[in-house]
């Protein structure tokens, strides 16, 4: 999803076709150290954007944790290694807001980093994306001066928009209800008492704060291009990511009722509290950004209405290949 979005904001800039070095998880594994070196070595590209990742919602966390940090280890190590080994001295990093202590001061900031236990519930994916910080580190620190690295980390709050994953069962909480309203309005949920019930985990007290995908894709460009002593001047070798998000944050039934409004449903909204709701807040302190002069553009209610559609789109897509 990111990296699509990362490459309609390059395209939309003026950049060539010919010059995007693109590959697909059926052209390249990511966690093969031989097949990624291989393709650095035919290709030396000058820059690069890490937004593989293996991603997704508090059921997939729980259940695959070993396939979360084993995969994101391995996908970080094997591209920031091998893009130093060929020469690239620029390359962007993309973590994640879950890299923050569970209890972190609200709004969290980048200096909240390392300071307390993280959330459970997605701790091993939390850990691969703290060592994917302190990797473009430590190759600053070690190869700024000799080779030029310039290795740099944001740091996303949660991410929606096209190319989302809605699978029923490993997607991330926007994309799920997505689904799961749509398969209601559709008819494809039991009845209950005669009236249409949606049932989501958790409480929905927890406040979340969500970042439109291609805002994302315009933040990544706009940190990627800084000049370096812009950048040197709002971080410190060993602090050196920064927070990208809205500013704006909702509670799980503000985001179910808005996400019903968009698609359609009026039925039943009910909430499981046996179930479990991650932290209880998650905001982040995006003022490093701000006052290195980016904004995002895309208001919640519209980013879902753009990611609705897109949901669509992809279901029609789906249908016509079983037929």
């Amino acid at each position: 999803m990111v990296g699509s979005a990362i490459v309609r904001h390059l395209l939309a800039g003026g950049l060539q076709p010919e010059n995007l070095l693109l590959r697909t998880h059926a052209e390249l594994d990511l966690t093969c150290q031989a097949a990624v070196r291989a393709f650095f070595e035919d290709e030396k590209p000058t820059e690069v954007y890490l937004a593989a990742a293996k991603v997704g919602g508090i059921y997939a966390n729980s259940h695959y944790p070993a396939e979360f940090i084993y995969q994101n280890l391995m996908i970080e190590a094997n591209i920031i290694h091998e893009s130093w080994r060929v020469g690239v001295q620029k390359l962007l990093f993309l973590g994640s807001s879950c890299i923050y202590p569970r209890l972190a001061p609200q709004p969290m900031q980048e200096s909240a980093l390392l300071t307390g236990p993280l959330e459970p519930t997605n701790e091993p994916y939390a850990l691969a994306k703290i060592a994917g910080i302190k990797l473009c580190e430590s190759y600053n620190r070690q190869y700024g001066e000799s080779h030029g690295t310039d290795y740099r980390s944001v740091m996303p709050t949660n991410l929606y928009g096209p190319g989302d994953n809605y699978h029923s069962e490993n997607s991330h909480v926007i994309p799920a209800m997505i689904r799961r309203f749509h398969e209601a309005v559709c008819g494809q949920l039991s009845v209950v008492s005669n009236q249409l019930s949606v049932l989501i985990w958790g409480s929905g007290t927890p406040l979340r704060e969500f970042l439109f995908v291609d805002d994302m894709a315009a933040a990544s460009v706009y940190v990627m291009n800084l000049d370096k002593a812009v950048f040197d001047a709002h971080t410190t070798p060993m602090q050196s990511h920064i927070n990208v998000g809205s500013g704006r944050e909702v509670t799980i039934k503000e985001l179910a009722e808005t996400i019903a409004k968009v698609v359609g449903y009026k039925g039943k909204i009910e909430f499981d509290p046996s179930k479990p709701d991650g932290s209880p807040r998650k905001l982040m302190e995006s003022l490093r950004l701000n006052n290195l002069g980016w904004s995002p553009k895309v208001g919640l209610e519209e980013g879902l209405a753009l990611a609705y559609n897109d949901f669509l789109k992809s279901a029609r897509l789906e249908h016509q290949r079983h037929l």
